[in-house]
């Protein structure tokens, strides 16, 4: 008898988009030793899988868990969703470096994104060394916005040859510590006070350390075709790998582009560059409030915005450019109706209220109920925002080009991180793809659904042994009842785990999730990039 486990009889769909077949795998070290149709059984631990399917671990490939990873370590949401590997510091919101004298400025900044997590001064080499012990692996981004709010706090204007010397030195840093690249969110202030030179500066720094470009386009919306293309041009100017993060089609003017986009990307691939996108299979997204409302709104950091948004002429100069081009980012949308507090946490009471609902008790305009409502939150509201069509959701979801990323934090049922009401995707994005799109609608076969969630995962991110069910490679697997592996976190109840009594989870070989029970097991371990762009 050894220290070996046994996975035997299971469906073994190994992420390259093969046809599953029934079979056994070994683990041993942390490592899967063997696969074969019929192993020795003297293994001192048996999983029986019989009538469920065995995969690779689910690489989540766009979260913002960097937000409550270390005050969850656990990561119950994710790791009971399958997901064994997160990619962390998305959006340019990420929550290393901190230097000194800019800790107010950028908790102030993330309030909305990470109400809980206590924050601190710090370079990124001593957030990745110091980073605690989770249930799940995980690799860091570099954040756009954090860069410049260290060296140019909100200031709309272009940084002089100084300060872009300042924010390369700090990324290189964060590069050579073993971030796996740069994040940008050009939809809001800071990085959309950034010209495409910048980014472009930038972006030739990741191709000195083979590191990756990961963005959160310049307008998912009115201007998302203009976006897309910008991204490709960077992918071609630059000679980076750039991963377009939920890519989305948002508002009532857009429905019907998905198609476009897609198109697009595929001919760049073709060119031979290396672009990438991921998608959530929701019609609504998250953000915070502020960012609905247009960008120079934000200008001068969040003392000056709760101070502007008192003053009538500012309500009045944000209806009429709502009234004109829609919400920032997200488009022209039916009602306020579909605008949902999520989390809020100066005004906790309203979480699940439409800003329709909240400004019809008040007797009052929308556009004065939210910005009443975000002076007394003290901007640090988060919304989720219904703007997406479901016909464009299965175009990406069935595309081969588009991975699974849910855009979510891990957050459990219990503890700080129960607070409020997040968007679903929390708990429920990589069992929705299986259950709606793979059992219900038949929009694609299983082993396809895997591969967009694991190896076609780890060969963007250039993950070296994870995201295929392999010999010698890292033991991060899921097991699960496809027929019984359902999302049933909803818009109204969305603390809620999936479906799926047989569901076991392993990572790097240990059992952190064992039938549908949380183990309490931490073997995750932070990811770094190597110089030659792999990374494990």
């Amino acid at each position: 008898m050894t220290d070996d486990l046994l996975i035997k009889g299971g469906l073994v769909i190994d992420g390259t988009g093969r046809r599953g077949e029934i079979g056994d795998v070994l683990v041993r070290d942390g490592r899967i030793a063997a696969i074969g149709a019929s192993l020795p059984n003297a293994a001192a631990q048996v999983i029986d899988a019989r009538g469920l399917a065995v995969t690779p671990g689910f690489i989540d490939i766009k979260t913002h868990s960097d937000f409550t990873l270390p005050i969850n370590p656990r990561a119950e949401s994710k790791v009971r969703q399958g997901v064994t590997t997160e990619i962390i510091g998305h959006c340019g919101f990420s929550v290393a470096p901190v230097l000194p004298g800019k800790l107010e400025l950028i908790r102030d900044y993330l309030s909305a994104s990470a109400p809980w997590l206590p924050f601190r001064e710090m370079r990124f080499p001593e957030y990745l060394d110091t980073f605690p012990a989770t249930a799940v692996n995980a690799g860091m981004l570099v954040g756009h916005h954090t860069l410049r709010l260290n060296v140019m706090g909100m200031e709309a204007r272009a940084p002089t040859a100084a300060e872009l010397t300042e924010m390369t030195t700090l990324l290189e840093e964060g590069l050579a510590a073993g971030a796996l690249g740069l994040s940008t969110g050009l939809f809001t202030p800071p990085s959309s006070y950034a010209d495409r030179d910048e980014i472009a500066a930038l972006c030739m720094v990741l191709g000195r350390y083979n590191a990756a470009y990961f963005t959160h386009i310049r307008d998912e919306s009115n201007g998302v075709i203009e976006a897309v293309e910008e991204a490709i041009d960077i992918a071609r100017t630059c000679g980076v790998h750039v991963e377009i993060v939920h890519l989305k089609c948002s508002g009532l003017d857009n429905w019907g582009k998905a198609g476009r986009i897609l198109a697009m990307i595929q001919k760049a691939q073709d060119e031979g560059l290396a672009i990438d996108c991921d998608a959530y299979p929701y019609a609504a997204g998250s953000n915070p409030l502020k960012n609905l409302l247009p960008q120079w709104v934000q200008s001068g950091g969040l003392e000056a915005m709760l101070s502007r948004l008192a003053l009538p002429e500012t309500r009045a100069r944000i209806r009429t450019e709502i009234e004109r081009d829609g919400l920032n980012n997200w488009g022209r949308i039916p009602s306020w109706d579909c605008v949902q507090v999520s989390i809020s946490p100066y005004l906790p009471q309203h979480a699940g209220e439409t800003f329709g609902a909240i400004a019809a008790a008040r007797n009052a305009d929308p556009v004065d109920a939210v910005c009443d409502y975000l002076i007394a939150d003290k901007g640090a509201t988060r919304v989720l925002i219904t703007s997406i069509a479901e016909d464009d959701i299965r175009e990406i979801v069935r595309s081969p080009l588009a991975l699974v990323g849910s855009d979510g934090n891990c957050v459990a049922d219990y503890g700080v991180v129960s607070q409020g009401m997040p968007h679903p995707r929390f708990y429920g994005t990589f069992p929705r793809i299986i259950s709606r799109y793979v059992q219900d609608e038949q929009l694609l076969p299983l082993e396809t659904a895997v591969r967009k969630m694991t190896g076609a995962t780890a060969a963007a991110l250039r993950l070296r042994d994870r995201g295929l069910l392999r010999e010698g490679w890292r033991a991060d697997i899921a097991i699960f009842d496809p027929a019984d592996f359902r999302d049933r976190a909803t818009y109204a109840e969305p603390h809620q785990y999936p479906s799926g009594a047989r569901t076991t989870v392993l990572v790097n070989g240990a059992v952190v999730v064992d039938n549908a029970r949380h183990t309490g097991a931490l073997p995750g371990i932070v990811l770094r990039r190597a110089a030659d762009g792999t990374v494990g």
